[in-house]
């Protein structure tokens, strides 16, 4: 038997209209850069989800490679939508390393079902801040060359 959608999508339409920012309210000490936080996106989009007749639930499914997370979305109606499985490789070596990822699987599970696209500086593994790096090392090192002076012109004849 095939589910209906069409009250579920009504109103996740009407709430998509209503999220908010996620805005930058964490700082990832090991890279100095500021990310929104598990926190902020459930607060962008919880209100209007609710308003909306719309349950937020993050669902964990057995991975042997990391985490699996599912985001879905429950309507009053009893009709659901799924935002599909995000799988995040990930090493359980300590429930603390396990527990991050999984907070981090969970940001991104909700934002890409939502379809919030990331603020600048979203992303706590600061792949920008390494990008950034890399290139004023670059740049250095250019203008290092430049700046060199040249060796002194042998003498001919002697």
């Amino acid at each position: 038997m095939e589910q209906t959608t069409s009250e579920i999508a009504k109103a996740f339409v009407a709430a998509q209209k209503e999220f908010e920012k996620t805005g930058l309210d964490s700082k990832n000490p090991h890279f100095r850069n500021d990310y929104a936080s598990l926190a902020a996106c459930i607060g962008a989009v919880k209100e209007a989800l609710n308003v909306n007749g719309i349950a937020l639930v993050q669902k964990t499914h057995e991975c042997d490679r990391g985490i699996k997370i599912e985001s879905i979305f429950l309507h009053e109606s009893g009709q659901t939508i799924s935002g599909g499985i995000l799988i995040l490789p990930a090493e359980a070596e300590t429930p603390q390393k396990y527990g991050s990822a999984l907070t981090y699987a969970r940001r991104y599970s909700l934002l890409a079902a939502c379809g919030i696209p990331p603020e600048d500086k979203l992303d706590d593994d600061a792949e920008h801040v390494r990008i950034e790096q890399e290139k004023r090392e670059k740049e250095e090192k250019q203008q290092k060359k430049e700046t060199r002076t040249p060796p002194p012109a042998k003498k001919s004849g002697a």
